[in-house]
Parts: structure tokens; sequence; C-alpha cells
């Protein structure tokens, strides 16, 4: 019974969480996330060099297969998933994300501030006459 047990619990794994096997099921979670990348990556030059998608959602499309893209590298690649094991490191991918966020956010906002706040360019011409 308790082999049974350990058999539905290995096929019960995520995408990109390792398994007890060998090194074998280890390059098969690689190569497949190597293929999802490469699909993903083909996609992404499709949509933006093809005249077959409306054009004004080709930058949405980008974005979508972008944040797809990162996904398959988080999981397939750094093995980051949402196990019981794996809690500490989706709590720093978060925080991480979270200070991307504050950064862009931030900067953006420091340069909308500075761009409103700053003097006309005839008025700049005319001090320095």
């Amino acid at each position: 019974m308790s082999d049974q047990s350990h058999d539905l619990h290995q096929a019960d794994l995520a995408p990109g969480e390792e398994s007890e096997g060998g090194i074998g099921n280890r390059v098969i979670g690689y190569v497949v996330g190597l293929g999802l990348a490469l699909l993903l990556t083909a996609t992404s030059f499709f949509v933006a060099g093809t005249d077959l998608v409306w054009q004004p959602s080709i930058p949405v499309a980008i974005v979508v297969l972008a944040i797809a893209q990162m996904g398959v590298h988080v999981v397939f690649f750094l093995h980051i998933t949402t196990g019981p094991d794996n809690t500490n490191n989706v709590m720093a991918l978060f925080f991480g994300i979270l200070i991307i966020v504050l950064v862009i956010g931030g900067s953006l906002w420091i340069m909308e501030n500075l761009n409103h706040n700053m003097m006309p360019m005839n008025q700049i011409m005319q001090m320095q006459q």
C-alpha cells in the first residue's frame, strides 16, 4: 500500500518540481521548459512581424507573451513553485517584484513631476539671451 501512495505522490508534482527520480526526469523538465521558451519567443517574433494580427493589439500580445515567458523561466529553470517547501522562495520572488515595481513606479513619478515643473523651452531661451 505504501508503494501506491509513493507512486501517487511522485505523479502529483507541479511542473518544474524536481522529483526523486534520476537525472532523466530533470533533463526532461529542462527540455520541456526550453521548448516552451522557444515557442513563446518564436510566437513573439511572429506577432511583431506579421500583418495577420490586429495592429493595436500587438503590444498587449507581446506583454502577455513576455509574462508567460517569465512564468516558464521561474517554474522550469528556477524551480520556484507553490509547494510547501518553496514558501520562502515564492515570498522572496514576490518581494523582489514589489521592489522592482516600486523603483519603476517611483522613477516614472519623479520624471513626470520634473517634466511638469520644468520651465518651458521658450522661457529658457529668453533667459540665455
